[in-house]
């Protein structure tokens, strides 16, 4: 690691350790994150080892916020895909997180970021409202459940990691399954995993008529071609 990022990094470690970051609400937290965004672009690497195990899946779901709202982030949706498939690995495993220097060192435009992340508040703020921790307690605080919400996650990162560019909506219920299994595990909500549940449910749905349509219409079109 270069002088220059761990001078970075030693900022951002006096940043989250100072002013009782990890005792601030959901939404306080989200805003602390974004007013100490730097002008100049951000590697992956420079948080990573600095947020713990909810701060990491907090971190997840900021980036499904991105996928949320109408603010673009060019060819960033398969590497944040990667990043939170990784996350989703080191909550399931209780280990540390591990990624590729590829990904570690990529860099993406702060100002962007910084912009998505304030379009996305109001999802914090309305997610921070309606959640009440040990509803549903049953979808939390046992192995089975984790394990289920671990491989749930795991599945909405990997939908996000596949190209579908031009299918419609294709980043939208990824995030929604990341976004709510998230904010679920760290409120320890069940009603917000239920609703991860149901975007899961959702998806199995909407990618299933999608593909199931273009299957038949280009058998129809190979039909058509051979008579």
């Amino acid at each position: 690691m270069s002088q220059e990022l761990q001078v970075k990094n030693r900022e951002l470690v006096v940043f989250l350790k100072k002013d009782d970051f990890f005792d601030n609400t959901l939404l306080e937290k989200v805003k602390k994150i974004i007013s100490k965004i730097p002008d100049r672009n951000l590697t992956l690497s420079e948080i990573i080892n600095l947020l713990g195990n909810d701060g990491l899946l907090l971190f997840a779901s900021i980036l499904s916020i991105i996928f949320l709202i109408p603010v673009s982030i060019p060819g960033f949706s398969t590497v944040f895909g990667i990043f939170i498939f990784f996350i989703g690995i080191s909550n399931l495993t209780n280990k540390s997180l591990w990624l590729p220097s590829s990904i570690k060192n990529k860099s993406f435009p702060a100002e962007k970021l910084r912009i998505a992340l304030n379009k996305g508040l109001k999802w914090f703020h309305y997610l921070e409202k309606m959640s009440k921790p040990h509803r549903l307690s049953l979808l939390i605080c046992n192995k089975i459940a984790s394990t289920i919400n671990g491989f749930l996650i795991l599945f909405g990162s990997i939908l996000l990691m596949v190209p579908l560019g031009l299918m419609p909506f294709s980043n939208t219920l990824p995030a929604l399954i990341i976004l709510f299994l998230s904010i679920g595990i760290i409120q320890k909500d069940g009603i917000i995993i239920l609703l991860g549940y149901f975007s899961v449910l959702g998806a199995f749905i909407y990618f299933g008529l999608f593909f199931s349509t273009i299957i038949l219409a280009l058998k129809k079109i190979v039909e058509s071609i051979t008579l």
